[in-house]
């Protein structure tokens, strides 16, 4: 949690290019969370079908 506080805390005192790199990182991590919620829950619907 603190990691993000300080992307975010030095994204409000970047440059523009620093903001868009902030953003970038904030959406990948978003991304990689999805897709592990997603894997998760079709691995518990296929052990609840064997």
């Amino acid at each position: 949690m603190e990691m993000l506080s300080t992307l975010i805390n030095g994204m409000l005192h970047s440059s523009i290019a620093g903001t868009v790199g902030v953003l970038g990182i904030l959406t990948y991590l978003a991304a990689i969370i999805i897709a592990a919620i997603y894997r998760i829950r079709e691995g518990m619907k296929e052990a609840e079908h064997h």
